[in-house]
Formats: structure tokens, C-alpha cells, sequence
């Protein structure tokens, strides 16, 4: 059975956040005058503000990560004529009143936790060693979910502590600072020890660090306004002012990050393709691809992934009825549309066909890096799978040619060392942990509830080439080639930098941030219209919706539409481009 990390996926039966919350008021009815006290009181909160990284698998279609995949022009929208929120998410459109806001609701409640603990951390009576640590997790937490709400919406409600009354957005560059300030902070108050158990360390927080510095100080860089925000000028800050009146510099961050390059422990996965579930033990040795080249993937039997700083944990809990988050509700969103047989597919399993590959994407890769070891690791091509038929469920939308490799669900085939009879088992996990699960489980062989692998949300390698761009040096970029088996370069060049962000960590919900800040992300976008796809079955070419991706980003700067049910309590106000009929999508 997978093991269970207590602070990334059990469940907790959480007091402090256990009412209802729609949005940003009354989010501190309880006191914290006297809780929490001990260290299990501590260790029951902390719990608590990890279980919210899993909370919105339960609405993967909402959250930042899925847009950031599906607005990118490395993926387009996908699912079935039905499924009009991934087509809109791709179109940066929206599709009905509320679209995400079961994703706000959630990372409030996130942050809700988070401000609970660290006001309430020093009437504890943990050793101030535990305090410190503990300080510094939840102050990540926090700063993570604002990266996400603040990378997503743009000018959120900044809260800091818990709070019954009513909080409005603020100064857009207030909230980023905090973002950077906590941090920073979290950094410091961490040991330098890396952590395996579950919980984030001091290097999680530098390389988190390093990501959020690199998104504000590109896309902010020209200013605020919309027009400064879609600018085609790339015109980084150097230094931000912190909300405790501090600087911090690029030099600041450039430390930070050799830092976690030079002592973290974090190290490349020798072969690329040990990353991905496709190369676990017990599908390994029956896929065409991997099979006789002695691949062992990082993750087999709860092994440490060295190369994995932050990731959402998963575990054979999920149930409909209250812990569907604990399954992997991204990989069963981005497996293979259509109901077709698992031979079709092996090792591939079935989900609801978000995603697919941009085709514009493939052909960029092949024509700068032909012999990119990571292409054919990274993306099916599904020319080359004869028994893949277009159209199982005759509704699939946008389908290309290309489907992500990296979080999709993968099947196995039964070894009948567990009770399923199935010649084909949809997830592996059945097998390498066993069908039953603990509290809620013993499905088995259940394609929505039993993907467990991990979802990796940083990686070492995206350490390696953030130093490069801190540094504008070509040495971590050498290293990520070095591994894919290419050339090195000789000298550092923006162009060389990005492409290797778009190549290394494609299809991981990356580039999105990152056309956004390098100010290219409309020119980007129009590149996937006219694209070759599939539309329930039949050849098309993917047409412009909503006056088009570059005007839909120029109209947006690629935040989301604001959950109207927020804007109705007057936290906030809306976005611009979403008042208009262009903003509204309603089928392909």
C-alpha cells in the first residue's frame, strides 16, 4: 500500500476551517488565543494547510495549474463538445458565472489555515527549533497559495491574519511583496536540512523563491497597468521593496538560489525518463519504448525522487463522498479521451482528454533540437501507435497528433498478484500498492479515484536553469542538456534560455508564467491558431474563437475572469476583458 505523508494527504477533521467559506469574510470566527498549544495541536494545523494542495484535485478543472497548462501555447483545450471550461480555459474565455471559484474558495481557505498558525505559533509550547520550522512551512504555504491566487486573478484580497471583517484588494505590488517576503523569511527561520517526510524545507522555499521573483519582477517589470502588463518590452526589476520596508535584490535571490544548487542535496535524475510513472515496475518492461533499456522510475514503492522539491502527494483514500482529492485529479483529467480499449492506448490510460499537445510545439522542438532525447519522453505521437484510433467517443475536441506524457494516468497489465481479474489494470498503483485502500478505498481498478502517483510542482532541473537566467550564465543550462545527452552551449543568450525552459519543462503547467513575464505570451498564442487538430474525429485546423488568442490575452494579460460571486460581496472588482460578449465562450 502507498505510504500515507501525513502532512500532504491525510485527512483532518479541521475545526478552524470546517464551516462553509464563499469567500473573504469571516474567516477567523474561531480564536486562537488559546489554540493552538501543544505540538499536536501545531502538527494538526500544519496538517491542515497541506491538505488544501489536495482539497482542489477534487476541482482540478479549476485550479491555476490546469489553466496555466491549457491557456499555454504548448496545449490546447481538449475534452468533449460538452466540456466547454477546458476549450474556454484555452481561450482565455469564460464559461458560465462561477467558473473557478470552487478554486478561490479553497486557497482561502488554504490561507485562512495558514494565518491561523502563524499567529497562534508563539503561545505553543514547542521547542523554538519546531516553532522555526514550522513558521517557515506555513509561511511558504502561504506564499504559495497568494503565488497561485495572484498569478491566476491578479489583485487579489491580501489577508495575514485571520480576520471576521470584510477585505478588499490593495496595492497589487503589497501583495507580491508578500509573496517574496514570506519567502524569504521562510528561508531563514528553515534549517539547512533537507527534508524526505512530506513537509518543504529551506530549499523548496529558495527555489519557490526564485520562480515567484523571476514571474513579478518580468511581467510587473514596465508597471501595472494593463497596457504595461501586455507590453512587448521585457524590462525586469532588480530590486522590489518588502512590505517591512526591506529590499530585496536580484542579487539577493541570485545567493538563494546557488545556494540550493550548491548544498541543497537536489541532484538531476541521471535518465530523463526515470521521472515519469510510465517507467514503474510494473509497466516498465511491457511498453515498446521502455522495455530492455533498464529504466527504474524514481518513484517505484514510495522511493525518494531526488530531483522532486515540492509535490503534491496522493494516497488510496480518495472517496466520492468526502476525500476525492486524494487522488490524482490531474492525471485523470489529462488521460486519453475516447473509451477505447487499453491496448489501444498501453500504456496510457483513459481520462477526459484535457490538454492535448499543440502541434505547434512539436514542430518548433523538432526544428531547433532534432536529437532531444525529451521530445519523444515528453509527448506520445500518436502516428506511431497504430491500434490509437481518433474519435472513441466521436466528441473529442481540439485533438492533436500529441498527448503529454508526463501526468498522465498509466496502466499496466495484470500480473494476478491482487484480487482484479482484469487483463488490463487502468491505473498501476493497483497493482505496485495493492486495490484496497484504508479508511474510504477498495475500488480497485477505478480509472477516476486510483492515480496516485506524485504531481511534481518544482523540479531541481528548474533550479538549474533559473540560476542561468539570475546569473545569465550558461552553467545550469549545460547540466539540464548534458542529461537530455545534447551539446553544451557556449555562450548564454535569452533565446537559448527560453527554449530550454520550453523544451526541459514542457507540459508541466510552466510555460504559461513564463511567456507572461518574458512578454511574448501573445505573439505566442496566435501561433496555435490554424493548427492541425481533430474534431470529433475529423481533420480540421484550430480556428479563431473570441476574436483570438492574441486579443483575448491583449484583453486580459491572461488573468482570469474574478468568480462573480466575489465581485458581489464587493471584495473585488472585475477584471478587464471580461465584461464584453467576446469574453463568453459557447462551443466550438
Amino acid at each position: 500500500m502507498k505510504k500515507i505523508y501525513l502532512l500532504a494527504t491525510t485527512f483532518i477533521t479541521f475545526g478552524l476551517a470546517s464551516c462553509s467559506i464563499d469567500n473573504v469574510e469571516n474567516m477567523g470566527e474561531l480564536s486562537t488565543e488559546n489554540f493552538p498549544v501543544t505540538e499536536e495541536d501545531g502538527t494538526a494545523v500544519l496538517a491542515g494547510i497541506y491538505e488544501n494542495l489536495n482539497a482542489t484535485h477534487a476541482y482540478p478543472q479549476e485550479s491555476f495549474q490546469y489553466y496555466a497548462c491549457l491557456a499555454s501555447d504548448d496545449q490546447l483545450g481538449g475534452g468533449g463538445t460538452n466540456d466547454k471550461l477546458m476549450q474556454a480555459e484555452d481561450l482565455i474565455c469564460n464559461y458560465n458565472a462561477d467558473m473557478t471559484n470552487n478554486f478561490w474558495i479553497l486557497r482561502y481557505e488554504g490561507l485562512n489555515r495558514a494565518n491561523t498558525l502563524i499567529q497562534a505559533l508563539p503561545n505553543t509550547s514547542m521547542s523554538d527549533d519546531l516553532k522555526s520550522q514550522y513558521l517557515g512551512e506555513a509561511l511558504f504555504l502561504r506564499a504559495f497559495y497568494y503565488y497561485e491566487l495572484a498569478s491566476m486573478y491578479g489583485n487579489v484580497p491580501l489577508l495575514t491574519a485571520p480576520s471576521g471583517a470584510t477585505v478588499t484588494q490593495g496595492d497589487v505590488k503589497i501583495l507580491w511583496g508578500q509573496i517574496l517576503q514570506d519567502l524569504r523569511d521562510a528561508i531563514d527561520m528553515m534549517p539547512a536540512t533537507r527534508k524526505t517526510d512530506g513537509h518543504v524545507d529551506k530549499y523548496t522555499a529558495e527555489a519557490m523563491l526564485g520562480r515567484a521573483w523571476l514571474f513579478y519582477t518580468g511581467f510587473y517589470g514596465n508597471g501595472t497597468e494593463l497596457t504595461d502588463l501586455v507590453s512587448t518590452t521585457y524590462n525586469p526589476l532588480t530590486s522590489v521593496e518588502l512590505p517591512d520596508g526591506t529590499t530585496l535584490t536580484k542579487q539577493n535571490v541570485i545567493a538563494y538560489i546557488d545556494d540550493c544548487v550548491n548544498n541543497s542535496g537536489y541532484e538531476l535524475v541521471p535518465d530523463f525518463r526515470n521521472l515519469w510513472a510510465y517507467t514503474n515496475r510494473c509497466t516498465v518492461e511491457d511498453y515498446d519504448y521502455t522495455k530492455g533499456q533498464g529504466l527504474k522510475w524514481v518513484e517505484d514503492d514510495n522511493a525518494v525522487n531526488p530531483e522532486s522539491m515540492f509535490a503534491i502527494k496522493f494516497n488510496k483514500l480518495a472517496s466520492w463522498s468526502t476525500t476525492i482529492g486524494y487522488g490524482n485529479g490531474i492525471a485523470l483529467h489529462f488521460g486519453v479521451r475516447g473509451g477505447q480499449q487499453y491496448a489501444n492506448t498501453f500504456p496510457f490510460g483513459q481520462g477526459w482528454g484535457a490538454g492535448p499537445v499543440a502541434p505547434n510545439l512539436v514542430a518548433d522542438w523538432k526544428s531547433a533540437e532534432p536529437n532531444d532525447k525529451r521530445l519523444e519522453a515528453s509527448i506520445q505521437d500518436w502516428t506511431t501507435q497504430p491500434t490509437y484510433t481518433y474519435g472513441g467517443w466521436s466528441d473529442f475536441v481540439q485533438e492533436t497528433d500529441y498527448y503529454g506524457k508526463k501526468w498522465s494516468p498509466i496502466c499496466c497489465k495484470n500480473d494476478y498478484s491482487t484480487r482484479l481479474t482484469d487483463e488490463y489494470i487502468c491505473c498501476f498503483e493497483d497493482i505496485m500498492y495493492g486495490p484496497d485502500g484504508g479508511l474510504q478505498g477498495g475500488y480497485g481498478n477505478n480509472m477516476q479515484l486510483d492515480n496516485i502517483h506524485d504531481l511534481v510542482l518544482i523540479r531541481f532541473a528548474d533550479v538549474l536553469l533559473m540560476q542561468s537566467e539570475l546569473k545569465e550564465d550558461v552553467a545550469g543550462i549545460n547540466k539540464v542538456r548534458a542529461r537530455a545527452g545534447l551539446s553544451p552551449i557556449s555562450s548564454y543568450s535569452l533565446t537559448a534560455l527560453q527554449n530550454e525552459r520550453r523544451w526541459e519543462l514542457a507540459c508541466e503547467g510552466i510555460r504559461w508564467n513564463d511567456i507572461r513575464r518574458w512578454h511574448i505570451a501573445a505573439s505566442a498564442l496566435e501561433r496555435q491558431q490554424n493548427q492541425p487538430i481533430y474534431y470529433c474525429g475529423s481533420a480540421t485546423t484550430n480556428e479563431a474563437h473570441n476574436g483570438g488568442y492574441k486579443a483575448r490575452y491583449n484583453a486580459t494579460a491572461g488573468f482570469q475572469k474574478m468568480p462573480e460571486s466575489q465581485v458581489a460581496i464587493g471584495s473585488v472588482v472585475q477584471n478587464q476583458g471580461w465584461t464584453t460578449a467576446e469574453a463568453e465562450y459557447t462551443g466550438w
